[in-house]
């Protein structure tokens, strides 16, 4: 994994093209610091050499992430679409609502369903739900993720996940247009999904 080192003092507005990683390194920063989304889609992972690129969570504009809840390693943070995000941010008391810890819990939940059929239903309604948006005939994610990413975010294999993708296109319930980073899910997909609420 390759990423860059985020700067130690606080700055008002970073931005990050799609793809970019930045290293956020706990020791660096002081309590009560945290990063907050201004712009974009982010993916939190992990850059540990035993859990390498292991997914915590998804942000978009609002989201913030502690910087004193983080492990020894710190984590990366990717944009997955062009992002702008302030490491300047004072953190908010939003009723103990962490947005970290809420993803983390929901992407566990999708580990423990029964069939990685079932997980990768249940982890696109996630997406769709939280960062996503119904477009006429279809449910459009602004992102795409890689068929490796998608699964280690179901515990499956990259093979499973490209024959599990596969199965979807032919029955017209997923559709990756061409040159759009965007992914086009079917309503009924995500409104069927298990665990979706």
């Amino acid at each position: 994994m390759s990423f860059r080192f985020l700067p130690d003092e606080p700055i008002a507005s970073v931005r990050m093209p799609t793809g970019q990683s930045v290293l956020i390194d706990p020791s660096a920063r002081s309590g009560g610091a945290c990063l907050e989304v201004l712009e974009g889609i982010a993916r939190v992972y992990c850059p540990c050499e035993e859990t390498e690129g292991m997914t915590l969570a998804f942000l978009q504009p609002g989201d913030q992430l502690r910087t004193d809840r983080l492990c020894s390693e710190g984590v990366c943070v990717e944009a997955l679409t062009p992002l702008c995000f302030r490491s300047d941010a004072e953190v908010s008391e939003s009723n103990g609502f962490d947005a970290v810890n809420e993803w983390t819990l929901q992407l566990l939940r999708i580990r423990h369903l029964g069939s990685a059929e079932q997980r990768l239903q249940a982890l696109f309604a996630l997406l769709v739900n939280r960062l996503g948006r119904r477009c006429g005939e279809w449910c459009d994610l602004p992102f795409r993720l890689t068929h490796e990413r998608i699964g280690e975010l179901i515990g499956s294999t990259r093979v499973t996940s490209t024959r599990l993708i596969s199965r979807l296109r032919s029955a017209k319930l997923l559709n990756v247009p061409n040159g759009e980073p965007i992914l086009r899910l079917a309503p009924i997909l995500i409104e069927s999904a298990p665990l979706a609420a």
